[in-house]
């Protein structure tokens, strides 16, 4: 097989692996979780070589990136390693992905970062606090658990017009650019009793429409309309409901690509041909 480029987005306790060859062909990225970031990526490494029967030889070189990078400065498994600038793999794979020249990428991991894409002009333009880890903290405390895909499967049985207050139930005729449906407050309707399915939806739509908002501010006077969502946060079910209501709203297009999970992986690999 022809020479593959490994990208690995090394994060505290889940790691993402991707190869691409020199066509820019993506092959079999995987995922692996670890309670370390050392064990995390060796781990990945080595079923990602396992399962695609890829030996040592046929990996010309290694892209670490994330915040588990820092953890690591030896070359992996003697093959020469290099780390990309996580904001730099964001962009990079979510202008491959997407096929989009000019865009936000916001990358929804623990929290949310922001970086603006105009050509190869890639650069990190602020995020907040608000992510998978704001969903699973708060998850933890109110419903008795961080699994993200039980919070997922409650929430599709969860009622949303219990919990947020809508402008439907504060003016007798839709606002300017806003529609009945629209959140005009996020948990403002809960009741001290509301079901847990109920709460779930509505934490999932509180972290979902503050990014997108924060997306969305961030991009006033640059004339950006496209916003490239990555990350674990993408995988949600309901991000297909909330961003298609926002879209409508706002007159924009977010846009989750195949490999949404990945693309920082993915990004950090390309980055080496790049700088080749």
């Amino acid at each position: 097989m022809s020479k593959i480029v490994i990208g690995i987005d090394v994060g505290i306790s889940t790691t993402k692996i991707v190869g691409v060859n020199a066509d820019g062909v993506v092959i079999s990225p995987i995922r692996i979780k670890a309670t370390d970031p050392i064990t995390s990526l060796y781990g990945a490494f080595g079923k990602y070589l396992h399962d695609n029967r890829v030996r040592l030889e046929d990996v010309e070189h290694v892209m670490l990136t994330g915040v588990g990078a820092a953890y690591i400065d030896e070359d992996i498994y003697g093959l020469p390693t290099s780390k990309s600038e996580e904001f730099v793999a964001d962009g990079l794979g979510a202008r491959y992905e997407s096929k989009l020249d000019r865009m936000i990428v916001v990358s929804m991991g623990t929290g949310t970062s922001l970086v603006k894409c105009e050509g190869d002009d890639i650069r990190h333009i602020g995020g907040i606090g608000i992510g998978g880890g704001t969903l699973a903290g708060l998850s933890r405390i109110m419903l008795k658990t961080d699994d993200i895909k039980q919070i997922a499967a409650l929430a599709m049985e969860g009622d949303i017009t219990k919990i947020n207050l809508l402008i439907g139930d504060i003016s007798a005729h839709p606002l300017p650019g806003l529609p009945m449906s629209a959140t005009a407050s996020l948990f403002s309707n809960a009741k001290a009793n509301a079901t847990r399915e109920d709460i779930a939806i509505g934490l999932i739509h509180m972290v979902l429409q503050s990014i997108g908002s924060g997306s969305i501010l961030s991009s006033l006077g640059s004339g950006i309309k496209d916003f490239v969502m990555i990350g674990n946060l993408t995988l949600l079910p309901q991000c297909r409901e909330v961003y298609s209501a926002m879209e409508k709203l706002y007159g924009v297009h977010f846009r989750i690509p195949k490999y949404s999970e990945f693309c920082t992986a993915i990004g950090a690999a390309l980055n080496y041909y790049r700088e080749r």
